[in-house]
């Protein structure tokens, strides 16, 4: 889809500390499209990646529309009375973005119901409310592949977020195909708790490295653990959800690019049109929410060329990351030869696969 050129007039930052929407000069026919965001526009990669679709909203539609957001929102209690006061404020169409306000934003939808709502990763629906998400779980693939030739030491270390069927999969992905690559790898696991909390994740990535990780994957927000692993140095890391390309071209060798910007266009162009319906989207490499980042030079050629031909059998159909066969952690049977995992397993996981030596927490 083709931008038009930047307009940032229409934005307004909401501040966290005030709590309160502050709207634009705004004209009665602009449709008010709002965010709320767990963590910092600035954070280099969950939010930032999210600020970046709104941008394009802004782009796209200029006069149209106007877009209101707020920054670091607690899940809980702080994201309701932020979603309800969007609402009262007037936005036509709300787009809260992490999986702790789904039960903040049913409640608030329900409220209001002549407002659109939109959650990311959730799984509640009304007839007001969508979901929407990304197959992060094939980028973890590709991931897992790299790590798994590129460790030196066959431990690659993961910051785990929470322990959610988002994050479990992802784990699950990147283990089973650093295991193919090879069979001597071990994954290393520290939940952080947190989606986005920089000391705690460097915290982490320095532990994972002093267990013997050359490689770090990451399932939390912030450019920390890369700045961790380029103080150690020798030590392989991968964007999480944005290119995080200044580091780049190591220890950042490659990323996981969340790209809502299409998403976002067209459920706002839903809303103008008044066609605008409750649905469940959860797309992956081939439709183009899910990216990945430059391989950069110090991947070698032959892992490069690997990598990028299994990104081109994934976004084809003709490789599914959970395909087996395939065995739980506990050795029961999951997958058989060439069956692949349906979407319901896969929204609910909350099982390791075999060979992981780690617990879930509970």
């Amino acid at each position: 889809m083709t931008l038009k050129t930047l307009l940032t007039g229409a934005t307004v930052a909401l501040g966290l500390a005030a709590g309160a929407v502050t709207p634009a000069l705004a004209q009665d026919d602009k449709t008010k499209v709002g965010f709320i965001y767990v963590g910092p526009i600035g954070d280099g990669g969950w939010t930032y990646e999210h600020n970046q679709g709104r941008l394009a909203l802004e782009e796209h539609f200029g006069d149209q529309v106007e877009t209101i957001y707020q920054e670091s929102v607690p899940e809980g209690a702080d994201a309701t009375r932020a979603i309800t006061q969007m609402a009262l404020n007037g936005a036509d169409l709300i787009f809260t973005t992490s999986f702790g306000y789904m039960d903040a934003t049913v409640a608030v939808a329900e409220k209001f119901p002549d407002v659109k709502f939109e959650h990311a990763t959730g799984y509640k629906t009304a007839p007001n409310l969508s979901t929407y998400s990304a197959r992060f779980y094939e980028g973890r693939a590709i991931q897992g592949h790299i790590a798994g030739k590129m460790t030196k030491s066959n431990i690659v270390g993961y910051i785990a977020s929470y322990p959610i069927p988002e994050v479990i999969r992802g784990i699950n992905s990147a283990f089973i195909h650093a295991r193919k690559a090879n069979p001597d790898v071990e994954f290393k696991i520290i939940w952080a708790y947190t989606w986005f909390d920089p000391a705690k994740e460097a915290d982490a990535a320095t532990a994972l490295i002093e267990q013997g990780a050359d490689v770090i994957l990451q399932h939390t927000d912030s450019t920390a653990p890369q700045a961790a692993a380029e103080k150690a140095g020798g030590v392989v890391t991968f964007g999480q959800a944005s290119d995080m390309a200044e580091y780049k071209p190591f220890p950042r060798v490659s990323s996981i690019i969340d790209n809502w910007k299409p998403y976002y266009i067209a459920r706002t162009q839903a809303v103008i049109d008044g066609t605008w319906e409750s649905q469940q989207v959860w797309d992956g490499i081939g439709p183009g929410m899910v990216g990945i980042g430059e391989i950069t030079d110090a991947v070698p050629a032959e892992v490069k060329e690997e990598a990028l031909a299994l990104k081109d059998a994934i976004a084809s159909g003709d490789h599914h990351p959970f395909t087996g066969p395939l065995k739980k952690q506990d050795g029961s049977d999951w997958l058989a030869e060439g069956e692949t995992a349906d979407d319901g397993t896969l929204l609910g996981m909350d099982f390791y696969v075999e060979g992981l030596d780690a617990e879930i927490p509970q």
